[in-house]
């Protein structure tokens, strides 16, 4: 598969410090491809400059992390026009969710030269809003919002697991009521999240077993407490991939979440507020290159 015409949007704020032009022009300097370079001055400006570019190119392709990702997918979504990603930001889930390389050099190889296919992913729509991983709420939520950016700089995502201990040590439970695909229930949680990709970003740890970005599905999972028995045994669900009974989990196409209150939560990287939400699924919406399958 070989694309005549690319197009890279760069985003210099990611978390990576490293030589991404230069790579980008050694790894095609000797290649027939017509390629040309946008880059974005802030992160929100990746949406304008994809959606500029559907339809005009042959593939668009994302230098940055999980936001920059997230904007672009949002741009490309429901077009025919196919998204390639050069992992630059500090946990990268999307691009680990897809097998993607994590070094940027060997990113670059896989869409010029290597063995690659297209592959039609799954997206979300939470109160008109397009995303790509997940909505979070509670300590995922918070643990995003309360995490030093100095920290993030200096350990990268060691930074989250900090956030993460400070924010479970005084969570306090939410009651949510939940119409999961016409189904009501009521649950208490310190911790809700509707997503699309299994993967944590760390290693292969995955929020729950048998999560598919492509299974025309979203996973809804409730931790009930954080207690240090409860936290134990949801590390061991996402080490050794198997079901925990701290955490409740359905499998839906269409949620909606109602809360007492106005309450912060996160939308792939984006911060919102709403007390209702209502989430559904968009079945293979964006279009993705991926590394082709091993026989």
């Amino acid at each position: 598969m070989l694309f005549q015409n690319i197009h890279f949007i760069i985003n210099p704020a990611s978390g990576k410090s490293e030589a991404i032009l230069s790579y980008i022009q050694h790894a095609l300097c000797k290649t027939t491809i017509n390629w040309a370079v946008t880059v974005a001055i802030k992160e929100d400006d990746c949406y304008s400059i994809a959606s500029d570019l559907v339809g005009q190119t042959d593939l668009v392709v994302i230098y940055g992390g999980d936001g920059s990702i997230s904007q672009v997918a949002r741009a490309l979504c429901g077009s025919n026009t196919p998204m390639a990603i050069i992992p630059g930001g500090t946990a990268n889930i999307l691009s680990k969710e897809l097998n993607i390389p994590q070094q940027s050099q060997d990113a670059l190889a896989l869409i010029i030269g290597g063995e690659i296919r297209l592959m039609r992913i799954d997206m979300g729509l939470a109160n008109g809003n397009l995303f790509v991983l997940r909505v979070n709420m509670g300590v995922m939520a918070d643990m995003i919002l309360e995490v030093d950016s100095q920290l993030k700089e200096k350990l990268g995502q060691v930074a989250y697991g900090i956030s993460a201990l400070k924010t479970a040590a005084v969570a306090k439970p939410q009651t949510y009521n939940l119409m999961i695909d016409g189904e009501t229930f009521i649950e208490t949680g310190v911790l809700l999240t509707v997503t699309n990709a299994g993967s944590m970003g760390i290693g292969d740890m995955a929020l729950f077993p048998g999560i598919s970005i492509n299974d025309g599905f979203l996973d809804v999972i409730l931790m009930h407490d954080t207690d240090p028995l409860s936290v134990l045994q949801v590390a061991g669900s996402t080490i050794f991939h198997h079901e925990s009974e701290v955490l409740k989990h359905w499998r839906c196409k269409e949620i909606v979440i109602t809360m007492e209150e106005s309450t912060h939560y996160i939308c792939d990287d984006s911060e919102r507020q709403a007390n209702n939400i209502h989430i559904k699924i968009l079945p293979l919406a964006l279009n993705v290159l991926v590394a082709a399958i091993k026989q």
